[in-house]
């Protein structure tokens, strides 16, 4: 058994899980964060992205006692309150879900391309970076435009402040 220490959502927490626990069981099993999604168990699809101390990770790729000491934000806590993250804005005004079973792991995905590429996003680099999460109902079209759409929201954003 390993005992986990990190900060997810920006609060502390611990568990005491055994030492072969994937980081997505952590979050949903014992965190009761289901909102991180269990989709291939294989690591190709992309449901379970979360960001490790801001960087997206698939967490079914990482056992939780790898990311003991780590920040860890997951779908729940990009909002702030009742406020949504831009992103979680772009996706519902441009369409970019359907069932919803890959939107958690597109839109923390889609922060970290938005967060690395900022003004250089383009619609080329959007589609290349989510190749490794899968969406069946959509066809991508939708969410690469959200993506863009939430980009530029976020820089005109960031220059008025």
């Amino acid at each position: 058994m390993a005992l986990v220490k990190l900060t997810v959502n920006g609060k502390p927490v611990s568990a005491e899980v055994e030492d072969r626990t994937l980081l997505v069981h952590l979050l949903r099993d014992h965190l009761g964060l289901t909102g991180t999604h269990v989709g291939c168990d294989t690591s190709q699809c992309g449901a379970c992205v979360v960001h490790i101390d801001g960087r997206a990770v698939k967490s079914c790729t990482v056992l939780a006692a790898q990311v003991s000491g780590a920040s860890v934000v997951t779908i729940e806590g990009l909002s702030k309150g009742d406020e949504l993250h831009p992103v979680q804005v772009a996706f519902k005004e441009n369409h970019g879900l359907q069932c919803g079973f890959c939107t958690p792991g597109m839109i923390m995905t889609s922060v970290d391309i938005i967060n690395r590429h900022g003004a250089s996003l383009d619609e080329a680099t959007v589609r290349h970076e989510l190749e490794g999460n899968i969406c069946r109902c959509t066809g991508y079209h939708n969410i690469v435009k959200a993506v863009l759409d939430a980009a530029s929201k976020m820089q005109v954003a960031t220059a008025a402040e």
